[in-house]
Parts: structure tokens; sequence; C-alpha cells
């Protein structure tokens, strides 16, 4: 299972109402740091069932982006119980990310 898109309609329902902590991908095309990160987050999302991994690329959804203050891509945020409770900037080699999230990861 990889990451899914959530849009600016869709992250209320996909992230804020989960009932499961949800790791999102702020990213964007062009951002080459983001195209690393990105199979590595879907190797996350493929062995984690006990989370949720969305990417919402920030160009086309600059209402949420704003929201939660992302200004640097990729920017990587764990929401749980509707809340951000941490937010990672930059790309990171996969066990440093796995580290990142390990409080949320069985």
């Amino acid at each position: 299972m990889s990451a899914r898109a959530v849009t600016d309609a869709s992250f209320e329902a996909e992230v804020l109402k989960s009932d499961k902590p949800v790791v999102v991908d702020f990213w964007a095309p062009w951002c080459m740091p983001c195209k690393k990160v990105s199979p590595i987050l879907d190797e996350i999302a493929a062995g984690h069932s006990e989370i949720s991994v969305v990417k919402v690329n920030a160009d086309e959804n600059p209402q949420v982006t704003a929201t939660y203050g992302v200004t640097s891509l990729p920017t990587i945020a764990v929401f749980t119980n509707g809340e951000m409770v941490k937010a990672v900037v930059g790309a990171r080699p996969k066990p440093k990310l796995l580290r990142d999230l390990s409080d949320w990861l069985a």
C-alpha cells in the first residue's frame, strides 16, 4: 500500500478525523528532496498498518499547507486526534525517518 493523495477538500476527513495516526507528506513536483523521500514513505506505508500515510501537493493545496505553516518542502507531519503533533522538515534516509516516527509505529 502506498501513500495516497489528499487535497484541501479531503484533508479534514482523511487526516483530522482519522482514527489512527496519519503521516502527511507535504511535497511539490519540482522538489528534488521530495522525490527522494516519496518512495521511503511508500515503504513505510506498506509496512505499517497502524498508521496512515498521505501526500499533500503543496502547490495544488495551498489552504491546508498555509493552515499548518508549511514553508519548506518536504515537510513530514504527524497528526493524531486532529492535531499536528510533530513536523520534520527535509528529506531523511529511511532509518532516520523511522526513528522520527517511532512513537507512532508498532
